[in-house]
């Protein structure tokens, strides 16, 4: 009982910040993606009777145990999917730092969901590995498109209306490319969940993110399947600004942002005024993501290359959905 499964990271353009529930994790607002094709985790589950308990590898490393936690609560609702009660060993290989704002959690529990139903033989459809990666790791429901997917917060306390859709498939706007420059590769020291949890809890300007996003919403859908760049990018970036000057009011204060992100941020703003049209968007870390299209993205990346604050670049399109592959990692 063993299968292998590989899923894009994915990039939100309109973000998904806070829980109206958080044992089954039901977003507050629904959100906007591009599933990216550079960035993956590839993972492997084996269900055994051998076994007396859950282990995890990760980039060649066992897991603490309370990381390994949360992956056994996530085989614990495949076990009860499957009705059989079997511990798994699981190895997971990133091509991409973990934990430091570019959404390896993502990538991780929706190849980790598929992978695991998968080894069970359970066949699941999308919708239903979308709820099932979600709980994992909200961000994660979405990884299971390719393309452009939107997360829908939904209304049901069960959470059977919260799942992703997708909005366009992956070929649908092959212009439209995102920058990465990794400016740092170290794990941020506050995780998404902690930060959201005391952002919704005290951020004066929590209310105002909520007010707001149904129109961002609308605008970054239309401006995907338009093809409308400017609209798109000019959304893109004040929803993430928005969202961090949530966590920026929060008491104590969440700032992700290192110095290299500010610098990073204002020199995007100096291409636009120099005539290169390109946006950014920041998840919660240090990590600034730059969309633009494709005529600027060679030129977008050499320059910020040859920046010093600037480890490595990823140059990204809108990639595959999760998959099965028949290479296991053991």
């Amino acid at each position: 009982m063993k299968a292998t499964a590989i899923a894009n990271s994915n990039i939100a353009l309109v973000k998904y910040w806070g829980k109206r529930n958080e044992e089954i994790i039901l977003p507050q607002n629904s959100s906007i993606s591009m599933t990216l094709d550079s960035l993956h985790t590839t993972t492997t589950v084996e269900f055994s009777k051998k076994l007396k308990e859950d282990s995890l590898i990760i980039d060649g490393k066992k897991v603490p145990e309370n990381e390994t936690e949360k992956v056994s609560k996530h085989l614990g609702l495949v076990r009860k999917l499957s009705g059989k009660e079997l511990f798994a060993k699981v190895e997971s290989e990133n091509n991409f730092p973990k934990a430091a704002g570019l959404a390896s959690s993502a990538s991780g529990f929706a190849a980790l969901s598929l992978a695991a139903t998968k080894a069970f033989d359970l066949h699941l459809d999308k919708k239903e590995l979308s709820v099932l990666a979600r709980q994992g790791s909200g961000s994660a429901s979405r990884s299971i498109f390719e393309g452009f997917a939107e997360w829908l917060k939904g209304s049901q306390i069960d959470g059977s209306d919260s799942y992703a859709k997708q909005i366009a498939p992956k070929d649908h706007w092959p212009e439209l490319t995102m920058v990465i420059p990794v400016l740092t590769t170290k794990e941020k020291k506050i995780k998404s969940r902690a930060g959201m949890t005391q952002t919704v809890a005290n951020s004066p300007l929590y209310q105002s993110w909520l007010d707001t996003i149904e129109s961002d919403l609308d605008k970054v859908r239309e401006g995907i399947l338009e093809k409308r760049f400017s609209q798109l990018g000019k959304t893109a970036e004040l929803n993430a600004l928005k969202m961090h000057s949530t966590m920026l009011t929060t008491d104590p204060h969440i700032i992700y942002w290192e110095p290299q992100s500010i610098t990073m941020m204002k020199e995007v703003m100096l291409m636009r005024e120099e005539g290169i049209e390109a946006y950014f968007t920041i998840d919660g870390g240090p990590q600034i993501k730059i969309l633009c299209l494709d005529k600027n993205a060679k030129k977008i990346e050499n320059r910020v290359k040859e920046m010093k604050e600037v480890k490595k670049t990823y140059l990204c399109k809108a990639g595959d959905g999760a998959k099965l592959i028949d290479k296991d990692l053991f």
